[in-house]
C-alpha cells in the first residue's frame, strides 16, 4: 500500500488509534536511549534515516519527532511511551544479534525548546543527546526557505524576515522557560538568527544531562564523510559498527531559489562570529565551515 497515497483525514484516524493503543501498552514499550535534538535544517532527518537503518535500532513508530519535550509536554509520559516498540521487537533484535536494541526518536526544536532539556534530564535519565551543527549562515537562509515552502512564513523576502525577527521573538523565550503551558508559533519556526546561535543552547543542554552525554556533528561532514561520521556516531551510543552501513542519501533538502543577497550574508557572517568562536571554546575544536 502506497501511504502516500492515503487521504490525510484517514492518516490522521490510523494515527489517533495508534496513540491511544501506544498509551495502553506503554508499560511493554521501550523507553529511549537517546534522541536527535537538532539543529534545525542541519540534517537531522538524514541522519535519522542512518541510524534508523542499523540493525539494533528500532526507530519511533509512526513519526520520527515525538515533539514530547516541547510542545506535548502535557501529554504524559504513558503517551510518550506509546510511540516506541513494544519490548517484544526488542527481545528479537537481542536474540539476533546478541546486544541490547535501542529506540530513538529525532525532534530538532528539542534544542531551542528552554524546558526542553530540563524534562529530558528528568524523564530520560541517562539518554544520550545527538546534536547536528552546519554553517549558521546557510542554515538561517535554509530555514527560511523551508518555512515558506511549508506556509509558516508569510514573508517571502530574507531580508524582510531577518527585520521582523527581534519584535516577532521579543519575550517569547522567557514565557516559554516561565510557563510550561505557553507555545509560541514564532520561536518555533521565525528565529533564523537565533537557531544558529549553537554554543549557547549547547551549554544550557550541558548543564542538565551533561557534557558527556552530547555528541555534536558538523552536517558538512556528515556529507562529506557519511561513513566515518556514522561510525563515530554508533561508537558514541554504544551501537555495533562491525554491522555495515546505511544508504547515505539526503533528505529534506530544497532547491534553492536565489543566492543570498551579499550584504544580509556579510551582516549574518558578522552576526555568527562571537556565536562561531563559542562553539570553537565548547567543541574544542574549529567546525568545519570556520576551517576551509
Amino acid at each position: 500500500m502506497d501511504v502516500s497515497k492515503v487521504p490525510s483525514p484517514v492518516k490522521r484516524v490510523v494515527h489517533l488509534g495508534s496513540r491511544s493503543y501506544g498509551r495502553l501498552t506503554a508499560p511493554a514499550r521501550m523507553t529511549p536511549s537517546f534522541l536527535i535534538c537538532g539543529g534545525q535544517r542541519c540534517g537531522t532527518t538524514s541522519l535519522y534515516r542512518a541510524l534508523a537503518a542499523h540493525p539494533v535500532v528500532l526507530k519511533a513508530v509512526l513519526h520520527k519527532g515525538v515533539h514530547y519535550f516541547d510542545v506535548s509536554y502535557d501529554r504524559g509520559m504513558s503517551w510518550y511511551k506509546g510511540h516506541f516498540p513494544m519490548q517484544r521487537s526488542a527481545e528479537r533484535v537481542r536474540s539476533r544479534h546478541g546486544v541490547e536494541a535501542q529506540t530513538f526518536e529525532s525532534s530538532p526544536y528539542y534544542m531551542y525548546h528552554p524546558q526542553a532539556a530540563a524534562r529530558i534530564a528528568a524523564d530520560l535519565p541517562g539518554a544520550k543527546l545527538v546534536v547536528l551543527v552546519r554553517d549558521p549562515v546557510e542554515r538561517a537562509y535554509s530555514q527560511h526557505h523551508h518555512e515558506v515552502a511549508r506556509g509558516f512564513e508569510p514573508e517571502r523576502d530574507f531580508g524582510n524576515a531577518l527585520a521582523l525577527e527581534a519584535a516577532r521573538l521579543h519575550r517569547q523565550e522567557h514565557k516559554l522557560a516561565t510557563d510550561p503551558t505557553y507555545y509560541s508559533f514564532a520561536h518555533q519556526h521565525h528565529a533564523y538568527r537565533a537557531r544558529g546561535e549553537y554554543a549557547r543552547y549547547l551549554s544550557v543542554m550541558a548543564q542538565h544531562v551533561g557534557r558527556e552525554r552530547i555528541h555534536v556533528v558538523e552536517s558538512e561532514r556528515f556529507f562529506a564523510e557519511p561513513e566515518q561520521t556514522y561510525d563515530e556516531v554508533c561508537r558514541f551510543l554504544g551501537l555495533p559498527t562491525d554491522l555495515g552501513h546505511p544508504p547515505f542519501e539526503r533528505h529534506n533538502a530544497r532547491p534553492r531559489q536565489s543566492d543570498m543577497d551579499p550584504v544580509l550574508r556579510r551582516d549574518l557572517t558578522a552576526h555568527f562570529a562571537p556565536h562561531d568562536e563559542a562553539l570553537i571554546t565548547w567543541l574544542g575544536r574549529v567546525p568545519v565551515w570556520r576551517s576551509v
